[in-house]
């Protein structure tokens, strides 16, 4: 299937500090192009790949699974430790445990790690009985595009299949148990009026990772997909911040030369 327009994966060759941004469940690269675009204009490597079965129909998800999704970020990381002194991981709801699973079990590869209302567990009642219901409906109501600012949209999926919602509920649990394994640099943004991840998640995250470099940022403004909304350029300061306090002289301003040097510099 042809990808929809606006879900194509972006990258930037810039310096030796890299970014590697993974997007949500049953979303696409379009909600994390704009966060993308903002570090590439200061001067960072970036990857925002578009993790399979996503960007093109919900049918193509339902024959997906974690495994598939993992293994996307994985090899972009591995891509960009090659050429790339320092490596970030960033992430929003599912993509925040995308994340948080390479820092755990990358290690020193990984610098530090950005999540925006990153996803620990599939909620409600319906999740207990995903093992079966999945085998009986193929597909629910969708999930994207929780934004506060009107007109703006999500590129999603407007159906969750079950089969890829079940794989999820078990990345989930292993993400979760794996947690303790995180030790890196964590900025974790959420937004208080979420209606997709319950602040539940955050709050779990915080008390499982073994960070002792722990900031949590709240998004007021936004709902879930806040890198597209009112929130965004909060999250793009903050991450930025981040990153140059754990890189020093790694983010430049748009029209500075390359890393920590001014044009001509």
């Amino acid at each position: 299937m042809p990808l929809l327009t606006g879900a194509e994966p972006f990258r930037h060759e810039g310096g030796q500090t890299a970014v590697l941004l993974c997007h949500g469940f049953t979303g696409s690269s379009q909600s994390m192009r704009p966060w993308a675009e903002h570090l590439a204009e200061r001067g960072l490597t970036v990857s925002l790949p578009l993790l399979p079965g996503h960007g093109t129909r919900w049918q193509d998800l339902g024959v997906t699974g974690w495994q598939d999704w993992y293994a996307e970020v994985d090899r972009e990381l591995r891509l960009l430790r090659d050429r790339a002194a320092r490596v970030f991981v960033a992430g929003l709801s599912m993509g925040g445990a995308l994340a948080l699973r390479l820092a755990a079990l990358h290690g020193d590869a990984v610098s530090g790690v950005m999540v925006v209302n990153p996803a620990n567990r599939v909620h409600g009642v319906a999740a207990h009985a995903l093992p079966v219901l999945r085998h009986l409906v193929p597909a629910t109501k969708g999930i994207a595009s929780d934004i506060a600012k009107p007109v703006t949209r999500e590129l999603g999926y407007d159906r969750v299949p079950l089969h890829a919602a079940h794989s999820l509920r078990n990345f989930f649990r292993l993400v979760d148990s794996e947690l303790p394994q995180v030790t890196q640099p964590l900025l974790l943004m959420r937004s208080p009026q979420d209606h997709v991840v319950p602040p539940a998640d955050s709050a779990r995250i915080l008390s499982r990772v073994s960070s002792t470099d722990v900031s949590e940022v709240l998004l007021e403004q936004s709902y879930h997909v806040a890198t597209l909304d009112y929130d965004a350029e909060l999250i793009f300061r903050e991450s930025t911040a981040f990153i140059g306090r754990l890189a020093p002289g790694a983010v430049r301003e748009p029209g500075l030369g390359k890393e920590g040097t001014t044009a001509g510099g």
